[in-house]
């Protein structure tokens, strides 16, 4: 029982086949932790399932043994999704009739990593604010424009919550159980766990970038900043230049002395890898995804994406057709 004598909040985690497993894994072991205080005070409950009952493999092959197979779930019970690359393929038509029947029952739910896909495809993320790895980002933005994709390490949009995935489950767990039973919990549980320093909900995701201060600040990060915002509709080298009052030939140096690469070659690069990722994580069509990243003919594309990536997007595509034929 909780301090107040009320039963300790349950959790249920649905696997879905490729899942992260350091997203899993962060979240329940904040959990179980909680439990160890030296309260002796029972805080939490979980149970683990899966669309068949059978052990759940996660993206590097480890199985994780379930408890059930999509069973009736209590309305105050917390249902959490973890899934990863293949959630196209593990969000089956059992599994969306599931979601929809028992999140109807008012319960909080959230999700991990692309586990989000999922809850999108159930039709429960309607106008929410949400987030994701920052891998799915994109392919998020481009299927599902009637939901927020933020950029942050996790989000709380009424009883809908969704993580970044990784060690960000473990930010937002101890978030939650900070919202539970205090902040000295929630401390105490850090401590454990080595993590003296927990982020906040609005927190980037991607600290690379930040971490160089000759990238981080100044014109060049503004310039970079102007290029990931304008992908599907590319500016000129000299229309960014002027944005960020410097002339042509500064923005050349710069760009040649932090990052080795002209500003047209580097935002070729971000284009590019935003196409694979679309091509290798949504159902566009390859002339859909041209237009989305800011190409103006299919041959232009095709040609700069081979020279980047050794295989032409038609073939990138036909080569994850089958995730995308597997889903509803």
């Amino acid at each position: 029982m909780q301090p107040d004598g009320s039963p300790p909040r349950a959790y249920v985690f649905l696997l879905i086949p490729g899942y992260s497993q350091l997203g899993f894994a962060c979240a329940l072991e904040a959990l179980s932790l909680a439990n160890l205080h030296p309260s002796g005070q029972t805080f939490y409950t979980w149970r683990i399932v899966g669309e068949t009952g059978a052990p759940v493999p996660a993206y590097n092959g480890v199985t994780c043994a379930v408890d059930a197979a999509l069973p009736p779930l209590d309305r105050h019970e917390t249902l959490v999704v973890c899934a990863g690359d293949d959630a196209a393929i593990g969000s089956t038509r059992p599994v969306l009739n599931w979601l929809r029947r028992e999140t109807r029952k008012g319960m909080d739910f959230g999700a991990l990593s692309s586990g989000t896909y999922t809850l999108a495809l159930a039709g429960l993320l309607g106008g929410k604010r949400v987030t994701t790895h920052w891998q799915f980002h994109d392919a998020l933005v481009e299927l599902l424009p009637d939901v927020i994709i933020e950029n942050s390490l996790f989000s709380i949009d009424g009883r809908v919550f969704t993580t970044a995935g990784g060690a960000a489950s473990m930010d937002m767990m101890l978030a939650r159980i900070k919202g539970d039973h205090g902040v000295e919990l929630a401390t105490w549980v850090a401590d454990q766990m080595v993590y003296t320093d927990p982020r906040g909900a609005t927190h980037g995701q991607r600290l690379s970038r930040r971490a160089r201060p000759d990238l981080a600040h100044g014109k060049l990060g503004m310039a970079l900043q102007i290029m990931e915002n304008n992908l599907e509709d590319p500016l000129r080298p000299e229309e960014i230049a002027a944005l960020v009052s410097i002339s042509s030939r500064q923005l050349e140096r710069l760009f040649a002395k932090h990052l080795q690469m002209s500003p047209k070659r580097h935002y070729l690069k971000l284009r590019l890898e935003k196409a694979r990722g679309l091509l290798r994580q949504t159902s566009l069509s390859v002339t859909d995804i041209c237009v989305a990243c800011g190409f103006r003919s299919l041959s232009h594309f095709s040609k700069s994406y081979r020279a980047t990536f050794g295989l032409s997007p038609g073939q990138e595509k036909r080569g994850t057709a089958a995730i995308w034929s597997a889903s509803p």
